[in-house]
């Protein structure tokens, strides 16, 4: 996670904080009258849900085997109760929009419009290309290091930092994976994996700043670094999964190692001579101007584009950037090094 992602992670994480709090949509008696009724009827109107007639474990209540829901939609965990609260959350967003009153959230999410099952589709969309690009950015890196930069006689590359990034790039492309599966439908089991990959990422991130930042080469040094922060991280995703998620505390964390890792490569960049430093600071200013989407949050523009899915497509040419930053350091620091042994 570059400093761009590090910095907007915190904002969305406080954003879903305020937005647990309350949401005014399922408080709507109205809705709640709809949930409860179609939940017994299985019906909201004229649309009425085969899948009702099953509890949420999947087993039916009534009727044959081949009444069962298909096998796409217990995949994508749509139970009738899900199906329920989304068409009367569109039914009463049609009222309320008949009304002139604005769009309002509903158990904490905007009121999004599903496409071919996606929960959110944009940010579905943009979090693949984030994944794409940072798969482009890892890629070009490896032929980069192994394929165009001289290397040592043993095959490995001059470069000190060449194995971390690896770990990086296979961390990033993780991420995001997950973002896009949660982002895809909103449950207990994908929110885990979703928060705990991007923990993970934030850590590993704010371990690559402080090695990179201070210039630690010796391997005894860097593992006095990464130990104690490898040791809260795994302990922190351990709590969030088999305790408590606890939004509140995930946020102070990721805040801390966000904070932490935007100021150390904010001081780097300003003390350094590194020739692409303009890179580091366009990625660091753009991540916070970016972040203004996730404090002025609005609802989703036709019912697909919200601030949440704009900050998405922000990430993707600042990621560009990241890598190529991440590529010229390898090309200086080997070239640097190379001219020394001369």
């Amino acid at each position: 996670m570059g400093p761009s992602r590090a910095l907007l992670l915190f904002a969305a994480l406080s954003s879903l904080v305020a937005a647990l709090d309350a949401s005014a949509g399922d408080a709507d008696p109205i809705y709640r009258s709809c949930v409860e009724k179609c939940e017994s009827s299985g019906c909201v109107g004229d649309k009425c849900f085969q899948h009702c007639k099953f509890s949420s474990d999947g087993k039916p209540i009534d009727g044959p085997w081949y009444l069962q829901e298909p096998l796409y939609l217990r995949w994508k965990h749509w139970d009738c109760q899900s199906d329920c609260r989304y068409q009367c959350m569109l039914v009463r967003e049609e009222e309320r929009q008949e009304l002139g009153h604005e769009p309002v959230k509903y158990h904490g999410k905007w009121p999004f419009k599903r496409v071919y099952g996606f929960q959110e589709p944009v940010s579905v969309a943009f979090s693949a290309l984030n994944l794409a690009v940072h798969f482009h950015g890892w890629l070009s890196f490896f032929i980069l290091m192994y394929y165009k930069l001289p290397v040592r006689p043993d095959k490995r590359t001059y470069y000190e930092y060449t194995s971390l990034w690896h770990v990086y790039g296979l961390l990033s492309m993780n991420s995001w994976f997950w973002s896009s599966v949660f982002h895809s439908r909103d449950v207990d089991f994908t929110e885990k994996l979703d928060y705990s990959s991007a923990v993970a990422l934030l850590g590993f991130s704010l371990i690559l700043a402080v090695l990179r930042a201070f210039n630690v080469r010796d391997e005894a040094a860097r593992v006095m670094v990464a130990a104690p922060l490898i040791a809260f991280v795994t302990t922190h995703i351990l709590y969030l999964n088999f305790y408590k998620l606890d939004y509140g505390l995930n946020m102070k964390v990721c805040v801390a190692m966000g904070i932490g890792q935007l100021l150390l490569w904010a001081v780097w960049a300003g003390v350094t001579r590194h020739p692409s430093r303009w890179k580091l600071w366009v990625v660091v200013v753009g991540g916070a101007a970016a972040m203004l989407l996730e404090i002025y949050d609005f609802p989703p523009y036709l019912g697909y584009v919200d601030a949440h899915a704009l900050w998405h497509a922000t990430t993707i040419p600042l990621t560009y950037l990241w890598w190529s930053f991440i590529r010229d350091d390898a090309d200086f620091m080997t070239t640097t090094l190379l001219k020394k042994k001369k």
